[in-house]
């Protein structure tokens, strides 16, 4: 293996691990924030407690996003410094923006929304909540739109000396594929924290603890994805299209497909021979290509 692979691996393995933690955050910061507000608005002691108990996950998670995030910007200057040299005018300030917006917005509050119970007024606690939960979306928003950049490049030219320099900020941000790549993300974690706190509530329910705390939390979180989940299927076809419309050859090479042709199988498993450009032992289902490019998943080779 040599170094252009390593740092390929080393770089998605810690993407992959980092993005579970914002993804945890972003849905359970806004479910602490709609408990801290219940418990302001009724006085009931049960959402109180449900606040206490997810807000302590979230700052567990928050620690575990902060922490891994510092090695991935690390990385990304390490593994890819020719790349960070010439894109550093543009996603550089888009950073720089997530930190001072959002970062500094979780963090001057998110004390107040650990220890600051029976400190301040419950309206004062649902604030730092809100606040909380607002900077982890704003934080969305801007790695959203750098990583859309990356993707659909917008508002920039490069210079004689190779390097990347801004025309446009609007068309920078809200590039292509921003909007889906936002929208798609933002309810792809409001769905996983629904689903955990559904899971974590079933499993205190069969043990028979706190059923009551429990039983409320089960009842938001499926509330939350009878409506999440649909929308998570709209969203992800607009995506898929967009997708196929900006980055043909990336949606081709996700469906493993190598060859120009109608009705196209969509392939289930297969070892890429890039030698040969053919697919080794390969499981795919003939022509259902055609009908996932119908859904906005498929190959627009088909």
């Amino acid at each position: 293996m040599d170094v252009l692979l390593l740092s390929r691996l080393q770089f998605a393995f810690t993407v992959g691990f980092h993005i579970l933690w914002p993804t945890f955050t972003i849905g359970t910061a806004c479910f602490v924030a709609c408990l801290s507000g219940l418990w302001w608005w009724t006085g009931k002691p049960v959402y109180r407690d449900l606040m206490r108990y997810w807000s302590r996950l979230f700052a567990l998670a928050f620690g575990m996003g902060v922490i891994t995030g510092v090695v991935l910007s690390y990385e990304i200057g390490t593994n890819w410094a020719g790349f960070s040299r010439q894109v550093a005018n543009v996603l550089g300030p888009l950073f720089m923006y997530e930190t001072l917006t959002a970062f500094f917005l979780e963090a001057g509050f998110i004390g107040i929304m650990l220890f600051g119970e029976g400190r301040v007024s419950r309206g004062a606690h649902f604030f730092a909540c809100a606040m909380v939960a607002c900077g982890t979306l704003v934080s969305a928003t801007w790695i959203l739109a750098a990583n859309s950049w990356m993707q659909t490049p917008a508002g920039a030219a490069t210079g004689a000396d190779g390097v990347f320099h801004v025309v446009d900020w609007t068309q920078v941000i809200f590039n292509a594929s921003f909007p889906y790549r936002l929208l798609h993300m933002v309810c792809a974690s409001f769905l996983t924290g629904a689903f955990l706190v559904a899971g974590v509530s079933a499993l205190h329910m069969l043990a028979g603890r706190s059923r009551e705390a429990a039983g409320v939390a089960f009842s938001m979180a499926m509330w939350a994805a009878l409506v999440l989940a649909p929308l998570q299927i709209v969203l992800g076809d607009a995506h898929g299209l967009n997708t196929r419309e900006h980055q043909p050859i990336k949606v081709a090479a996700m469906e493993g497909l190598w060859e120009t042709g109608r009705g196209v199988p969509a392939v289930l498993f297969a070892w890429p021979d890039m030698a040969a450009e053919t697919n080794r032992f390969v499981v795919e289902v003939p022509r259902l290509a055609r009908v996932r490019t119908r859904l906005g998943l498929g190959s627009v080779l088909d």
